[in-house]
């Protein structure tokens, strides 16, 4: 049963199977209706029972991802669960990252582990496994202890999570062991959360360190065959020196605009010396009170998103300090050591770039000590792996990007050889992107809200300089699922204008020529075929007979968006909608629909397109008993799927 219809999901898994997409379970069988039960309905709120004496607390599990990244798509794999420990909740899990493509029953370990070194942000950590399309949970636990142990050299201390997912129903099956060497055991409650970023980043924050490095390496002009040997010498050198007393750290908050005046601090690396070491389950209540923590450098309101990249980052640059030790003013001194042989010097350029996550409440010194410098160690031992082969040849050019991808909550960190074309992309386009995450609630009590998973653009009439009001509202549609395509990076190639869309049905011979340039309409089918020949994408199509059976697809609806994420396009009479997601309560059969217009002909104000109903949650009958949908109107819903390959 579902235990609150506000609030957190809780999904008490007795007796019951999740359905695929619903995010609640379904009673097996409907129980006989008890009339006195009827008269006196069960509280929402139940007191837990109580326990016998000496018995074991079941265990919760708390999930802050969406269930479509557990089961889509629904094929054999392997899902590594990320949490964190020692900021979270025990038994948290804040993301999950698909295992790379080997065979999921018997994953190669240790590349997994070297792969994960790269991708996770200080502060994260492995705390679980889910295997897809098998019944055997606990075999992705012992999977997910083992990659852990490799990637930190030792077993974990804090609980971990296994899962199975049957492929047919999509039905999900948790064990959790709540500490190393004990028992594994079943999970009958499990909480999807309903504000999962509220709780990762309202007590949670991001450090940044950038530190730029240029060092030395000596290489014999005769003989070479040391200069592996050195030039790992010169990694783990410059590694122990993060904590030298000569080295400063200057902590600055984040300054979110230009100008802002900001709280900073410069801490020494004898200063990190002395900060107490607190275990990984450890609190900070452990600290001095006095040492400044992570919360000082937040104004009292921060922003708790991360779609401006690095905006709620605290920044930490490194200083050398040469003269530290020096009492008394003096001149630079440069000495000579003559080289034995004929060498000649070798530049090692390299960018570091990291980012780690933490609490609020945890001191900074403690957060540079444990975190930051372990993660610049981390990645320079990463880049040294990647240089190593090539140290006689170009030297590659590593630059870390850090990125929060569709579906996460959380940023992943990657390192790339910029020598062959990778590079920063920006966002050239002036449309808006993502309006929906501005609007309010539905309204719909107790309801389950699937939405579009990732990016699009907003495209509506009178866009590019083109007149379309009356007749373009199809093609801006077809525009906003287009950049979905893009942006998520399943396709390069630009958003169609509305004479390109139409030479692609010219082309395909589904409208004669005298169609381009034209201002004929199109609906869900045209569209279907333009997606199919721009991009190999192949759609669904639901049909109904009028604009009241809508809601009754509202379930199917749900399904798409969690198992498939794209934006769809609803078709009626002579207008055309954007479908962003649904928020649909099973029991009651309420629903409500996130409509994006294409018929708004203003300027690109989100205020405006907000408060103008241009972009929200719309009901098949509103309160007062307005129809959105029309009665005598026949619909298709064109359902556009996510590609299986890239």
């Amino acid at each position: 049963m579902c235990a609150e219809p506000y609030g957190p999901k809780v999904c008490v898994f007795a007796g019951c199977r999740q359905l695929p997409g619903s995010g609640q379970p379904r009673n097996r069988s409907r129980p006989a209706r008890d009339e006195t039960a009827a008269n006196h309905p069960t509280p929402t709120h139940t007191a837990p029972p109580m326990e016998a004496a000496g018995s074991r607390r079941r265990p919760t599990l708390r999930l802050l991802c969406p269930k479509k990244s557990l089961v889509s798509p629904p094929s054999p794999s392997l899902r590594w669960l990320l949490g964190s420990p020692r900021f979270l909740p025990p038994l948290t899990v804040a993301a999950a990252l698909r295992s790379l493509p080997d065979d999921a029953s018997s994953p190669d370990l240790q590349r997994e582990a070297e792969e994960l070194r790269g991708l996770l942000v200080r502060g994260f950590d492995i705390v679980g496994a889910v295997h897809v399309g098998s019944a055997d949970a606990g075999g992705a636990l012992e999977l997910a202890r083992a990659v852990r142990e490799r990637l930190y050299g030792e077993r974990a201390s804090h609980g971990m999570v296994g899962g199975c997912v049957e492929l047919g129903s999509g039905e999900i099956r948790f064990v959790v062991s709540e500490g190393d060497g004990v028992e594994a055991v079943e999970v009958t409650e499990v909480v999807w959360e309903d504000d999962p970023g509220r709780l990762l980043w309202e007590k949670g924050c991001l450090l940044r360190c950038e530190l730029p490095l240029k060092l030395p390496l000596y290489v014999r002009s005769d003989d070479t065959s040391g200069i592996e040997a050195r030039f790992y010498s010169l990694i783990e050198s410059t590694a122990s020196k993060l904590r030298d007393p000569h080295v400063s750290y200057l902590i600055e908050g984040p300054r979110t605009t230009p100008g802002e005046s900001h709280y900073s601090i410069i801490l020494h690396g004898n200063d990190l010396n002395s900060v107490p070491h607190l275990s990984r389950n450890g609190s900070t209540e452990e600290y001095d009170a006095n040492i400044v923590s992570c919360s000082k450098f937040f104004p009292a309101k921060r922003s708790l998103s991360l779609t401006r990249e690095n905006a709620d980052a605290i920044q930490i640059t490194i200083l050398s300090n040469q003269s530290f030790n020096s009492s008394k003013a003096s001149t630079p001194a440069v000495e000579y050591f003559p080289a034995p042989a004929l060498a000649s010097l070798r530049a090692i350029n390299l960018k570091l770039d990291i980012l780690c996550y933490t609490s609020v409440d945890f001191p900074v010194a403690a957060a540079v000590s444990e975190l930051v410098i372990p993660g610049l160690a981390d990645q320079l031992s990463i880049m040294k792996k990647a240089i190593v082969s090539e140290l006689t040849t170009q030297q590659p050019q590593l630059s870390p990007y850090h990125f929060v991808p569709p579906g996460l909550l959380i940023p992943v960190t990657t390192i790339y050889d910029t020598r062959y074309g990778e590079i920063e992309e920006k966002q050239s386009s002036s449309l808006l992107r993502d309006v929906h995450r501005e609007i309010p609630s539905s309204g719909v009590s107790g309801g389950i809200i699937s939405l579009i998973d990732g990016s699009y653009e907003y495209y509506h009439y009178l866009h590019d300089g083109i007149d379309d009001n009356g007749w373009g509202c199809a093609y801006r549609s077809l525009q906003t699922i287009m950049s979905w395509y893009r942006l998520q990076q399943y396709s390069s190639i630009n958003v169609p204008s509305h004479r390109e869309i139409q030479q692609v049905l010219v082309e395909i011979g589904d409208k004669d020529p005298s169609f381009i340039g034209s201002r004929e309409w199109i609906g869900a089918i045209e569209l279907s075929f333009v997606l199919d020949k721009l991009l190999g994408v192949s759609c669904k199509v639901i049909n109904v007979r009028s604009g009241d059976e809508l809601p009754e697809k509202c379930r199917e609806l749900a399904i798409h968006f969690e198992t498939q994420g794209t934006p769809v396009m609803i078709g009626g009479g002579v207008l055309a909608y954007t479908l962003l997601g649904v928020d649909y309560n099973e029991a009651s059969g309420d629903c409500a629909f996130l409509i994006l217009d294409p018929h708004y002909t203003g300027a690109d104000d989100l205020k405006k397109i907000v408060n103008g109903g241009w972009c929200g949650w719309k009901k098949s009958i509103d309160s007062k008993g307005r129809s959105f949908f029309l009665k005598d109107k026949f619909y298709n819903l064109l359902l556009p799927q996510r590609p299986n390959m890239v």
